[in-house]
């Protein structure tokens, strides 16, 4: 089968030289007549001759304060006095170098700036053990669906209601190529097969981990491995002779209608490379549908991944028998590129910045050395970009309501200085569990395998992992969390049943080593709140069907509370 077509027809200023210049009475101006009356008969003004032995701001004392006094003097320093104010009050900030080394640092650093989450949990520690002992888990009543609107899935209705039987034949072939971590590959697959479709073309993806990581499922639009022999002889049989088209990225339909689709007719075969964010989210329903079918119902794990993923999924669920089953996900991203990608500072000091320092250098090349680049770590913290730290999240969730019995899944990749900063998380959370713990080395073995320095199978694990739980917790942004929200959205009714915190408010309260638990329970439970208000949101055009699926991808059904029995297995 083939795709079908879903449309119709100033130089820079030089610095002050370091010099001292002296001031001479041929340079000065003829004087006012208003001034006459200051003449010195020394010196033709009023001001006196500066000694040798004296400092130049004494003299400069003398005549700031005795211009200020005479009539309208003032207005004369008025700008002077206003740079110079301004000097004073940027001279009295925190700035850094390109290297991190501290330039001027005369202040205590505001509020929220400043890593002191440690201090703040040996505070709050004694009462959330107390307060654990005589608190019904929160995870039983985390969410409240009787006053949201209901959403099922109906990713085929477009397609059935259209009632063709097969696809016309093939415009030719697209060549894309679909590389990165795991779920930049699912978007770019599925914006592909949505592509292929609105060209009518059938889409080969040779360079894509297919076989490793995904199953070829069948959809409206057929997908290939290679191109066929054929074909390729008329590029001598060489594939990166087909033509590359650049895309620029977030393209129209009409673009790829005007500009791709002749040359596809033309040739027979087109490459578009590199292919990741090449369509625009704001599509026809028809090219959306394909976007649902691949994202949501066609492209799936490959049944290694599925069938090890499954059973993590039911010995996860064993261990949570004392609340139902139910567990928490956390996708924490607190590995060692993470945080010296953030440039944030923690606790670990000196040692800590030249790891960082290293790290840097070593996977992004001098790209935070270079010149006029300041790095404003406690700026970065304030405006909510620091990953969170494993004792971040153990506190949040503490806060939260959920207790000591709740069971915790950590997705994550290797954590940085694990020992130290994992301990206090499971002090909070004793159930706490990774895929390390879940299962066996030998289950884990033939996941291991790392392609392009991206571990996607072992994420593959992780993915369903959070998808199956009864919260997930997203720290940091990304493709990972947006499909797994969208994808939890699709599979529970439209409620993505996602904490997505505030870390603006969480820098400020992590800062406060003097909170009290009462008052750090009630931001908790109001971040917990909006949460959950925020869960059913719609697409807006500006958003990815990929985070948002409705109404694209699912029909409304009224307000009951059943849950959708999707599986992805």
């Amino acid at each position: 089968m083939h795709g079908y077509s879903r449309l119709g027809s100033g130089r820079p200023s030089l610095p002050a030289s370091p010099s001292t210049v002296t001031p001479t009475a041929s340079a000065s101006p003829p004087l006012s007549p208003r001034l006459r009356h200051c003449r010195n008969k020394n010196t033709g003004f009023g001001t006196r001759v500066l000694k040798p032995q004296e400092s130049f701001w004494g003299w400069f004392a003398y005549v700031f304060f005795s211009t200020v006094l005479r009539r309208r003097g003032i207005l004369l320093f008025a700008p002077f006095m206003y740079i110079l104010g301004m000097l004073m009050y940027m001279g009295s900030l925190s700035f850094e170098d390109s290297t991190g080394g501290l330039v001027v640092d005369q202040s205590p650093p505001p509020p929220g700036s400043t890593y002191r989450s440690p201090q703040v949990f040996e505070k709050l520690w004694p009462f959330m053990q107390l307060d654990g002992n005589r608190s019904s888990n929160a995870l039983m009543t985390t969410w409240h669906p009787k006053s949201r609107q209901r959403w099922k899935p109906c990713v085929n209705r477009s397609f059935s209601q259209a009632g063709f039987s097969e696809l016309p034949r093939s415009n030719g072939f697209l060549i894309i190529e679909a590389n990165g971590g795991l779920n930049q590959q699912r978007l770019s697959i599925c914006d592909a097969v949505a592509v292929a479709g609105l060209l009518n073309a059938t889409l080969v993806t040779p360079m894509f981990h297919l076989n490793s990581v995904w199953q070829d499922s069948r959809n409206h639009v057929k997908v290939i491995k290679e191109v066929p022999e054929d074909i390729l002889q008329r590029f001598d049989n060489n594939i990166s002779n087909i033509i590359n088209l650049r895309v620029k990225a977030w393209s129209s339909p009409t673009y790829y209608l005007e500009k791709v689709l002749p040359k596809l007719l033309l040739m027979g075969a087109v490459r578009i490379a590199p292919f990741s964010n090449r369509l625009a989210h704001s599509v026809p329903s028809s090219i959306q549908g394909l976007r649902c079918l691949a994202n949501f119902e066609a492209l799936k794990f490959s049944e290694p991944i599925r069938a090890l993923a499954e059973s993590m999924v039911d010995r996860m669920v064993k261990n949570s028998s004392i609340s139902g089953g139910k567990y928490i996900s956390v996708h924490l991203r607190f590995e060692k590129d993470m945080v010296a990608f953030s440039c944030c500072t923690y606790d670990g000091g000196s040692e800590e910045k030249d790891e960082m320092d290293i790290a840097r250098e070593k996977g992004w090349r001098g790209k935070f050395k270079k010149t006029g680049r300041i790095i404003k770590p406690g700026a970065i913290r304030l405006d909510g970009k620091c990953p969170l730290t494993p004792i971040e999240v153990g506190m949040m969730l503490r806060g939260m309501g959920f207790n000591n019995n709740t069971s915790v899944y950590v997705a994550a990749g290797k954590i940085y200085k694990a020992e130290k900063y994992m301990a206090p998380l499971r002090r909070m959370f004793p159930r706490l569990e990774m895929k390390e713990t879940l299962a066996s080395p030998d289950e884990l073995a033939p996941f291991q395998f790392v392609m392009q320095g991206h571990s996607s199978r072992l994420a593959a694990l992780d993915y369903t992992l959070c998808l199956h739980s009864e919260v997930f917790v997203t720290t940091q942004g990304g493709n990972f969390p947006h499909f797994l929200m969208g994808h939890r959205r699709f599979l529970y009714g439209g409620h993505a049943k996602t904490i997505k915190p505030d870390k603006r408010k969480l820098a400020l309260l992590f800062d406060s080593p003097n909170i009290r638990w009462e008052n750090f329970k009630s931001q908790m439970h109001e971040m917990l709140r909006h949460s959950d208000l925020k869960g059913s949101d719609v697409r807006k055009p500006s958003s990815s069907l990929y985070t948002f699926p409705m109404p694209d991808c699912m029909c409304k059904t009224g307000t009951r509370t059943v849950e959708s029995n999707t599986t992805i297995f």
